[in-house]
This record gives structure tokens, sequence and C-alpha cells, in this order.
């Protein structure tokens, strides 16, 4: 691997994994598409980490709320998205991770499933974000839309289907403005990638056993941060403008030129 190859891994991580587009199914991709080695699970992590470091920092304010209002405190505050709120968001994926994780890295990660998921998730986020109502902002996000938003989460453990995807669509699915459903997609992917890398290092041997340099480790982890943190500020202002029409239109898209070329 180059330089230049860790730099677009961590461009493309830190622009797919906040986008609605799917940040497992690019990364599969990528190396097939331009005929470069996969560099493995190992350097997956470290891209991970890398947009893990943009999500607690540009929502530093946000993470500080949430740890007033830990029970821990004498008075704890109460801000509009709390720690239960995101224990709820969260929960879900957490658990069929655990139980699932050995199918998602394996007999999920085939080009039809990529071509399928990316088509269908394009379609219903059309579908939702078109027709289904936006009348809850973040001070109505309640139990119910966490909840509901974290089972629906769960389906993001297939390729293609993407973390941000379903829970954008889950979120409007259950009525809430496009701003919010994004919002709360970025806050819930903090506990969820921390608990991935937390999980993969489980493996911490395979770092120094990865085949790719630590400069080419530390350029993909840099790259992923800084066009992770491009893509939450952008996306927040282009859905709360457009939509989500362009990314679903992308989906389709890019489903259909998989099964053109690689199915």
């Amino acid at each position: 691997m180059s330089g230049f190859e860790a730099i677009i891994y961590g461009m493309v991580q830190g622009l797919t994994e906040y986008l609605p587009v799917s940040s497992s199914a690019h990364l599969i991709l990528l190396p097939r598409f331009l005929d470069w080695k996969d560099p493995g699970l190992t350097f997956d992590v470290i891209l991970h980490f890398g947009t893990l470091l943009s999500t607690l920092i540009y929502f530093k304010k946000d993470w500080v709320l949430v740890w007033k209002s830990l029970p821990i405190h004498k008075t704890p505050a109460r801000p509009e998205i709390d720690w239960k709120l995101l224990s709820m968001g969260t929960f879900p994926v957490l658990v069929a991770g655990v139980l699932f994780h050995d199918y998602a890295e394996t007999i999920f990660r085939g080009p039809m499933v990529l071509a399928w998921t990316l088509s269908i998730g394009g379609f219903l986020l059309f579908l939702v974000d078109r027709f289904f109502p936006q009348n809850k902002n973040q001070e109505h996000l309640s139990s119910k839309e966490a909840w509901g938003v974290g089972l629906i989460q769960c389906f993001a453990l297939i390729p293609g289907v993407s973390r941000s995807g379903s829970t954008m669509t889950g979120g409007r699915m259950l009525g809430l403005d496009r701003e919010t459903s994004a919002r709360f997609s970025f806050l819930i992917s903090g506990p969820v990638t921390a608990a991935a890398v937390i999980y993969e290092l489980k493996n911490y041997q395979e770092l120094f056993h990865s085949g790719v340099e630590a400069s080419h480790l530390i350029i993909g982890c840099f790259s992923a941060f800084i066009f992770g943190w491009i893509a939450i500020d952008s996306l927040l202002k282009i859905v709360k403008r457009f939509g989500y029409l362009s990314f679903a239109i992308y989906r389709i898209a890019l489903g259909i030129l998989i099964w053109k070329t690689l199915v």
C-alpha cells in the first residue's frame, strides 16, 4: 500500500461512514474497482477509529451534556438527547452484532448482496423521505423513536444497507425531521463505532502483522478523521435544505453498476 492509497481509503471511509450510502460496501468495492490489494480488517478498524474521533470532537458539546445527564451526578442535566436515548438507540445493534458478526463478515459480503442492499436501501430512503411526515424535531425525540431507530439499525450489519442510511430512514419513518434524523444517527454512531473498534482489537496482534506500514495506518486514520468531519458538517446542511434524494439516486445507480460489472 502507498501513502496515496491510504489517503483514498481514509477519504472513502470518512465520507461514506456518515453519508447514507454504506461505508462497508465502498471499502469492499474500492480494491475491486481499482485493482488494489485489500488491506484487510485491521486497516478497516484503524479507519473506523479515525471517523470515531471526528464524531467525538465534532459533537463534543453534546457528549458533555450526555455525560452530565448520567445518574452518577447529584443533579443530572436534562438535554434533549441524553444517555438513555443514546443507550436505546445503541443497545439493539450491539446485541445483534455479537450474534451475527460472523455472518456479516462472510456470507453477507458478496457483490450480489451489495447490489440488492444498495438499491433497495436507496429506494426505501427516497420513499420514506418523500411520503412520510416530518413533524418531530429534536425536542420531540422520545424513547419510542430511539428504540425504533436502534432496532432498524440492526439491518446495517449487512454490508450495503448502511448504518447511517438505516438510522436516517428509520428516523424519518418514525416522523423525525431530516436534520434530527441525521443528528441522532451521528450521535449513536459514536458508541456503536467505539464498541466495534474495541471488539475487533481483541486481535490486536494483527496490528503488527497486517502488512500495512505504521505510517500508512496513521495517514489512513487522519484522512478518515478529516473527511468524516467534512461529511458530518456537509450532510447536516444538505439534508436540511435538499433532503435525501441525491443519496437515494446514488445508491440505486451504484447497485446497478455492481450488477453490470461484478455479478
